[in-house]
């Protein structure tokens, strides 16, 4: 067998560097890392933080409305409601109205957590050492291909 290295790009459409979901996978392991780094203290998972700031905007907010938001399934998100739960950082709540529906809402200490974790965005765009508009500028870009994954993959 030869080796065959076909470096360029135009010609060889599946040179990892090309690949979008590279890209991504590699972007995502990295950007998490600081994310973990610094959400250690707040004793937070970075997929706990992001059911935190949907709390922080409302609460309390039905489970279905939780996961809708954060594109998680219930296997996915209970174990982190659970887990939150736990932490005493919130209480579930059935609803009166119907029983099958549970809302969840922020315990006082949850909702004073949100202080501490105002430090959290600035200090995530120290860490990467990219100017502001640049991070807003990935974050619209990203936003409008994830929408464009999830149309893709409701078809």
């Amino acid at each position: 067998m030869s080796d065959v290295n076909i470096a360029d790009a135009e010609a060889n459409p599946l040179l990892l560097e090309r690949q979008v979901c590279f890209a991504l996978a590699v972007a995502n392991r990295s950007v998490l890392k600081i994310y973990r780094r610094l959400l250690e203290p707040l004793g937070l998972t970075h997929p706990q933080y992001l059911v935190m700031l949907a709390l922080w905007e409302v609460s309390p907010r039905a489970v279905k409305d939780i996961g809708h938001v954060l594109q998680l399934d219930s296997a996915t998100l209970s174990p982190l409601l659970k887990r939150l739960e736990s932490s005493g950082l919130v209480v579930r709540q059935r609803r009166g109205d119907d029983e099958r529906n549970v809302d969840i809402a922020l315990t006082d200490d949850g909702a004073a957590l949100r202080e501490r974790a105002l430090t959290i965005p600035p200090a995530v765009v120290d860490a990467l050492g990219v100017d502001l508009e640049v991070l807003q500028e990935l974050h619209g870009v990203l936003t409008r291909v994830n929408e464009a994954a999830v149309r893709a993959g409701a078809t």
